[in-house]
């Protein structure tokens, strides 16, 4: 069972006013105890409002629970921007109260990765976390039709010729792996910092060396 299940399957049990100890949950989803503890730490962090302690058992007592949700990364990425947004927003209770949620998401990612790393607070402007937003449609675009991009950016005084190869999302960030032309190389470009995006005529073929599979076998 993924970890986001058994944490949904937990919420309900312990959201039904009985207690329940960590031998009993264990035994039901079929992990160890170790791993139901670290789950109720898990569940606290998120703001669940575990009661108990190891040992006696838990319960919990909530206002309201949402069901589970299975977001995409760009949802995930609208959910960080509007919680940035609220936190520039000037209102300090909402600024704190979007912060608390942005933690409680961040303690319920997947273990595994998939996500790109933690969800985190945006700590910058709102402005500046959206900047790069309107270029995401060139990279996109790209990357399916497997077409080069002039782009330039904020910190290069001469454009760069790219081959965009796969996007990524970082928390806090969108990045894309291409290799670039003109320096030679594989280069992760951070969508924030493109200030201008070119199509190039033709349309690029996998290479030897050149390749997203180069890049993630560290070749290249």
């Amino acid at each position: 069972m993924k970890k986001t299940d058994r944490l949904a399957t937990l919420m309900q049990r312990l959201k039904d006013g009985s207690l329940h100890t960590a031998e009993a949950l264990s035994e039901e989803l079929g992990v160890s105890v170790r791993t139901i503890y670290r789950d109720m730490d898990t569940l606290a962090a998120s703001g669940v409002p575990v009661e108990g302690e190891r040992g006696r058992g838990y319960t919990a007592r909530a206002a309201f629970t949402l069901p589970p949700l299975n977001l995409t990364e760009l949802e995930l990425e609208a959910l960080h921007l509007g919680l940035a947004a609220v936190g520039q927003g000037g209102m300090a209770d909402l600024a704190e109260a979007a912060e608390a949620l942005s933690a409680r998401i961040d303690a319920l990612l997947p273990e595994d990765g998939t996500t790109g790393g933690a969800f985190g607070f945006a700590t910058y402007p709102f402005r500046d976390a959206a900047e790069g937003f309107r270029f995401m449609p060139d990279f996109r675009a790209a990357i399916r039709a497997r077409q080069k991009l002039r782009v330039t950016l904020k910190d290069r005084a001469a454009p760069q010729d790219l081959r965009p190869l796969h996007m990524d999302y970082w928390g806090r960030i969108w990045t894309c792996i291409t290799w670039n032309e003109t320096l030679r190389g594989f280069e992760t470009v951070r969508i924030d910092q493109v200030t201008g995006v070119t199509p190039l005529s033709g349309l690029f073929v996998d290479e030897p060396g050149k390749s997203l599979a180069d890049f993630r076998a560290g070749r290249g």
